[in-house]
């Protein structure tokens, strides 16, 4: 099947080389009308630029897909990994693994380095500030390059997989309140990801289908790193008396329940004697942590081997494909950090 060239687009556009090179780079020099002709024909021609790595000696032939995750360190972004890695194998696909840091600048130079470099696609666990643009995302769409999210990022319309959290945190806080826990917190994430909201909504959810009821500083904003966890529950414990403490904690994620644990068994807090812990991914070390802990199980591999596909299927398909979303469950896993509390 022929490939699809700038001189196609530049063609049916009816217009120079040169112009569609200054749409495809973002300058401002091309009038908007022009620019939106241009977009209008990249599209219905399903044309994704090449990059430089075309003239290499292999001809092109290698096959190569991104993926730019949050945090090296993380062992629920290896799982990702893996399962995106066999996935892309089957398919003749090497993965290129990357980190943006937790960076909203780094996952822009990311994406724009593996665009331009001729990796044929792209997996981003999405980094999101407060006033953070995601312009970087629009050009991605707007030169027709497949990418799939590992998250929702509101006002941008992309193939997503990710798992139903609303209802992952709803179950954990049930179990909590059926094991007769009443004064129950959540440990929030990253204020604006959309896990973090999803989670604190199926907090609130689970309050609403019981006697109990919510109150907003019921949600602690502690962050999702292990650094600024242990910080901040520090700071949580010391600036409260004994007879405030909460009964259990739901975490954002497993690094932030062991950061927590940590800094309660510093306090001569008991975990689950005095506090339960829940956390949330299933990390392949969460069984061994100082208390093993109960947790939402993610189907970890299962996430990247899901991504892999949608993204290999975009990369390969000869038209423009509608943006899929993919929600997978959870299952919620219960060990020793987490106890039943006797009436």
């Amino acid at each position: 099947m022929k490939r699809i060239t700038i001189d196609d687009v530049a063609r049916k556009a009816g217009v120079s080389k040169g112009t569609v090179s200054a749409v495809i780079n973002a300058k401002d020099s091309v009038k908007p009308e022009t620019r939106d002709q241009i977009l209008e024909v990249m599209r219905d021609l399903n044309f994704r630029p090449k990059g430089v790595a075309r003239n290499l000696r292999n001809g092109g032939h290698d096959k190569s897909i991104g993926l730019i995750i949050k945090d090296l360190n993380y062992p629920f972004y290896t799982s990702i990994a893996t399962g995106a890695k066999e996935y892309a194998d089957t398919k003749g696909y090497s993965v290129i693994v990357t980190s943006s840091a937790d960076n909203h600048e780094y996952e822009e130079r990311l994406t724009h380095l593996f665009s331009a470099k001729d990796i044929k696609g792209t997996i981003i666990a999405p980094t999101l500030e407060g006033t953070a643009e995601i312009e970087h995302l629009f050009k991605l769409k707007r030169i027709n390059y497949p990418f799939v999210l590992l998250e929702d990022v509101k006002g941008i319309q992309a193939n997503v997989v990710a798992i139903d959290n609303l209802r992952a945190i709803k179950k954990a806080v049930k179990y909590l309140i059926d094991s007769g826990h009443t004064k129950i917190v959540h440990f929030a994430g990253p204020p604006h990801s959309s896990h973090t909201l999803e989670r604190i909504e199926g907090f609130r959810h689970a309050f609403s289908e019981s006697t109990l009821v919510f109150h907003k500083d019921m949600i602690v904003p502690i962050g999702s790193h292990y650094e600024e966890s242990y910080r901040r529950t520090k700071e949580y414990f010391g600036s409260r008396k004994k007879e405030h403490y909460p009964t259990a904690i739901v975490c954002f994620n497993d690094q932030q329940a062991l950061a927590v644990m940590t800094a309660l068994i510093e306090l001569s807090i008991k975990v689950p004697d005095d506090i339960s812990i829940i956390g949330n991914d299933d990390i392949y070390y969460a069984r061994i942590y100082p208390v093993p802990l109960t947790t939402i199980r993610a189907p970890q591999q299962e996430i990247g081997r899901r991504a892999a596909e949608i993204l290999i299927r975009n990369i390969e398909s000869p038209t423009l494909l509608s943006p899929e979303r993919v929600v997978l469950e959870t299952e919620f896993i219960v060990r020793e950090s987490s106890r039943v509390i006797k009436h």
